[in-house]
């Protein structure tokens, strides 16, 4: 992209671009709607749609089955339905050896963070 000048009176007269571009300000222009024209987003001036030129946009839209959500919620196990990352640490209610935990900034930005210990099995929770 570059200027381009009259040679008469070396006024500039705007820029030599490729599709998709403003040739007054250099800008990228937004997207081509389904009708009409485009604005820029820089000059505001608005251009028809052959300033794409030939260009061509494809898109799909895919949807999930409605089953799949449905299949992943039965497959889940006991560490899978935990509330954060798994660690090994004994439950001091039910005596299981596996927790969640989750870290929580409970104080001044200085200080350490607060972490919360959750049990897999019972859902006992205890701070640390």
């Amino acid at each position: 992209m570059s200027n381009y000048r009259n040679n008469d009176d070396n006024e500039t007269l705007g820029f030599k671009t490729d599709l998709g571009f403003c040739s007054d300000c250099g800008s990228i222009l937004p997207l081509l709607g389904p009708k009409g024209g485009v604005t820029c987003y820089a000059c505001k001036r608005v251009w028809g749609p052959e300033v794409f030129g030939d260009l061509a946009m494809k898109y799909t839209i895919k949807f999930n089955n409605i089953d799949t959500y449905a299949n992943d919620k039965n497959t889940l196990d006991d560490d899978e339905d935990a509330d954060g990352p798994v660690v090994e640490r004994k439950c001091s209610e039910c005596g299981n050896d596996q927790m969640s935990y989750a870290t929580v900034q409970l104080r001044s930005a200085d200080e350490g963070q607060t972490v919360f210990y959750t049990c897999t099995k019972c859902k006992y929770t205890q701070g640390n």
